[in-house]
């Protein structure tokens, strides 16, 4: 029996910010089980009970534990299996730093990047229009962003200091999305963000997850 159950979605922004996560852990003694969001799956009484938001990601343990929202899935994980990815409890400037590095993601990129992705890739694979009065704001908001991320790079190689950690992880997704959606320039504009960019994503083990992300759709179109 697998240690437990993570209920997403292949191309699910958040799912794929957990499985990143399980990625670079080196974890896989867990079961994806799909939860299809284009049949509206995440709204049934059965995902419902997992989590009253009726949203993807949700881990759930034979023993009855059950934990659901992205970040708090990933930090949850990192610490029960020890990944490498959080500063250690007793060096508190550096926890102090991750915290702040990564309020800084969830307050000032998240919410316009998940707009742009809203507006530009989820509504035409629902066939419905884009608001371009809503894209505009937030790709303004996602400028500035980048533009105080860049200065930040300058000084240190990952979002919370030197250390590669989940809040790097917590970019990717969206990051991805922004590409897709024909916005790449506002990371490979910018020479540090294209860096750290680069130092991410190039990583083995998002790498191969990424590659077989990408084999898998391929194969799923043919």
């Amino acid at each position: 029996m697998p240690a437990f159950t993570l209920y997403g979605f292949h191309g699910s922004t958040n799912s794929d910010r957990v499985r990143l996560t399980l990625a670079e852990g080196g974890f896989t003694d867990y079961e994806l089980v799909l939860v299809n969001l284009h049949r509206g799956e995440q709204k049934s009484e059965e995902n419902l009970k997992r989590n009253p938001w009726g949203k993807i990601p949700v881990i759930a343990f034979p023993e009855g534990f059950t934990l659901y929202e992205s970040r708090a899935i990933c930090k949850y994980l990192a610490k029960k299996y020890s990944f490498p990815l959080l500063p250690p409890d007793s060096d508190i400037e550096a926890t102090a730093l991750f915290d702040q590095a990564q309020s800084t993601e969830t307050l000032y990129f998240a919410e316009p990047a998940g707009k742009i992705a809203f507006e530009k890739f989820v509504k035409r694979l629902l066939g419905l229009p884009c608001n371009d009065a809503v894209v505009s704001d937030a790709v303004r908001s996602i400028e500035v962003f980048f533009d105080v991320a860049e200065r930040l790079l300058q000084q240190n190689e990952y979002m919370a200091g030197k250390d590669f950690t989940l809040v790097d992880i917590y970019y990717i997704p969206l990051i991805q999305r922004l590409f897709a959606c024909g916005y790449g320039d506002f990371i490979l504009g910018r020479e540090a963000i294209s860096a750290w960019w680069d130092r991410c994503v190039n990583r083995p083990a998002i790498q191969k997850m990424l590659a077989a992300d990408k084999g898998a759709a391929v194969a799923a179109r043919n």
